[in-house]
């Protein structure tokens, strides 16, 4: 190792799903939605200029923040913007989770959390789902640096009541407690409405799974005005021009379209709901997700053989060869289209015509 290596700081980075650039190919494997974001997005497309971008964008991010706010009945003050929810939520770990005591999350959950504490040199300790993958409350009852877990959890798909949610809240109100809430909008119920009686909670979400915005990179938190402060003290002294004027418009105008969010919405549980049916008739088991995907295992046929069967065919999975969950596929919902060529390759190659 040469002298300048020995100050360099390692980590091993989050490894995202598959991004294949062919046109012909049925891609499941990283949760996006399915649907093109609200007409309104197209339209303010259309009128864009140019000219904007030769400009800064506003600093407080608005007037997304401002809609944002609006939509949730919170006060702009409440709210904080980023790039991505991944953007937020390590501004999160860097703003929030600073003591010797180790940060709790789940032991199977969305992989970046341990690359941030690792980036940021954070202690942490992953804490065991149950055999049916769900987080148990009292493992978070012990002295900790901070808590985040996603609700509905990723990749399992599994949804943590409220009730339980706030138990942990209730046991951990001397530290920042962060409610992932990625998928929150394919069936589940929300912290937001814990905000207010918890100082010490953030909840945060995306434009990226319900909103069809992944490629504008949209994430934002929700709490009280003293922790969104904070955040912004961090950011200002990171980056004080994280969103990008387009991006800025375009979540406007997505959250804006209150109705073609719910039907985009609709759509994808009721087409979850039918590919869970399919999924059993095939011999498949799973949690009852409420997310945009399923994490789904086979009685007799290895999840590895069945991944790379579907990538020969291009119909691209999510596959992780790791403790616990190595005979395990996530599949994103997509179109019924899209679920009805899934479905028809997994029958022939199963032998269920």
């Amino acid at each position: 190792m040469k002298a300048w290596e020995k100050n360099i700081r390692r980590v091993t980075p989050y490894t995202p799903g598959e991004q294949p650039r062919q046109s012909n190919v049925i891609k499941l494997n990283t949760n996006e939605n399915p649907y093109p974001p609200s007409p309104q997005v197209a339209e303010v497309l259309r009128q864009y200029t140019t000219d904007t971008m030769r400009k800064y964008p506003a600093v407080d991010a608005q007037p997304l923040v401002d809609e944002i706010a609006a939509f949730y009945g919170l006060e702009p003050q409440q709210v904080f913007v980023g790039v991505g929810s991944d953007d937020v939520l390590a501004m999160c770990f860097l703003t929030f989770f600073n003591s010797d005591r180790p940060v709790f999350f789940p032991d199977i959950t969305y992989s970046f959390y341990d690359v941030w504490a690792e980036l940021f040199r954070i202690p942490y300790e992953r804490r065991p789902l149950d055999e049916r993958f769900e987080i148990r409350a009292e493992d978070y009852y012990q002295e900790n640096g901070g808590v985040i877990f996603p609700n509905p959890n990723a990749p399992t798909g599994v949804l943590l009541p409220l009730e339980a949610v706030e138990d942990i809240i209730l046991h951990n109100q001397d530290v920042i407690v962060i409610v992932d809430e990625a998928y929150i909008d394919f069936g589940g119920t929300s912290a937001l409405e814990l905000i207010e009686k918890y100082e010490n909670l953030l909840v945060v979400q995306t434009f990226s799974k319900s909103r069809s915005l992944a490629g504008m990179r949209i994430g934002y938190a929700m709490g009280n005005k003293k922790l969104i402060g904070y955040l912004n003290d961090v950011k200002y002294s990171f980056n004080s021009y994280t969103m990008n004027e387009m991006a800025l418009a375009l979540g406007t105008a997505a959250i804006q379209d209150h109705t073609y969010f719910e039907e985009t919405t609709a759509k994808i549980i009721v087409t979850r709901e039918r590919a869970k049916e399919e999924f059993r008739k095939l011999g498949f088991t799973f949690g009852d997700s409420r997310t945009n995907f399923l994490f789904v295992t086979h009685r007799t046929c290895p999840a590895k053989e069945i991944f790379e069967a579907l990538k020969e065919k291009g119909i691209y999975v999510r596959y992780w060869n790791k403790p616990r969950i190595s005979n395990h596929l996530r599949v994103t919902i997509g179109t019924d289209e899209e679920m009805d060529r899934l479905f028809a390759f997994l029958r022939e190659y199963l032998g269920k015509e």
